[in-house]
């Protein structure tokens, strides 16, 4: 049988079977290089006519009825009544509670869906022509921060967690336009903010005009007062 011709930059010793499989594992590699740059343009094709949003992110296990999930319902309202759409990662919990907010407000409820497996898809709050679904994480986080002009952080998990320093880093570093972020809810955020000075600050690795990124309440309507009061500051039409 005669030999497959080994491309460049191919190790000598690979045997037929393994060259098959090593072209294959290329071409899955480019496809997947294909899937995430139209990820990217669907988003931005979808995105790109919203008005003036904020994000709004937290748990996703949050239970309707329970404290975290009925604040990211009076936050959601509190944003349609300053002129603000709503941005979530589309699914249940405190997604789910700032979709149903901004739902019930009239206002826009956007949800920035991720197709996991086992995992139930997009709530129903969410305006079917403002869905979009991702299977990559980053193109995901990406518009959840190019559509928002302010994040508003709930108790969460990992996946809060990721977002909330996400949007700070890239904030911190200027990759991003400043906006403004808000942690709703002291009594969870405050050891993680200690954590913050004491560790962060206190040992270097912050500087201490980087504790002024981020603001904490206890009041969701305060969180979007926050945010309208930046724009005023800094005299900037929340639309950037």
């Amino acid at each position: 049988m005669e030999s497959i011709p080994r491309p460049l930059l191919q190790p000598d010793n690979m045997t037929d079977g393994e060259l098959v499989a090593w072209q294959r594992k290329q071409l899955e590699d480019l496809w997947r290089i294909f899937n995430i740059t139209g990820e990217f343009a669907k988003g931005y094709q979808q995105l790109s006519k919203l008005g003036p949003c904020i994000t709004i992110f937290g748990s996703a296990r949050s239970q309707p009825g329970v404290h975290e999930y009925e604040l990211g319902v009076r936050a959601a309202r509190a944003c349609v009544e300053r002129g603000y759409g709503v941005i979530t990662g589309g699914g249940p919990g405190i997604m789910e509670a700032a979709n149903k907010g901004a739902t019930e407000a009239g206002g826009v409820s956007v949800g920035l869906n991720i197709l996991l497996p086992h995992e139930q898809g997009a709530n129903e709050f969410v305006d079917r022509d403002k869905l979009v679904s991702f299977e990559f994480f980053f193109v995901r986080k990406t518009m959840l921060v190019k559509y928002a002009q302010g994040f508003i952080a709930l108790p969460g998990g990992f996946g809060t967690l990721d977002e909330l320093f996400e949007a700070l880093t890239l904030i911190q570093t200027g990759k991003s336009t400043r906006f403004p972020v808000v942690l709703v809810g002291t009594k969870f955020w405050g050891s993680l903010v200690d954590w913050i000075r004491t560790a962060l600050l206190g040992g270097g690795y912050i500087g201490e005009a980087d504790l002024d990124l981020f603001h904490v309440t206890d009041d969701p309507e305060e969180a979007v007062a926050i945010i309208d009061d930046f724009y005023r500051e800094h005299a900037l039409a929340p639309n950037f």
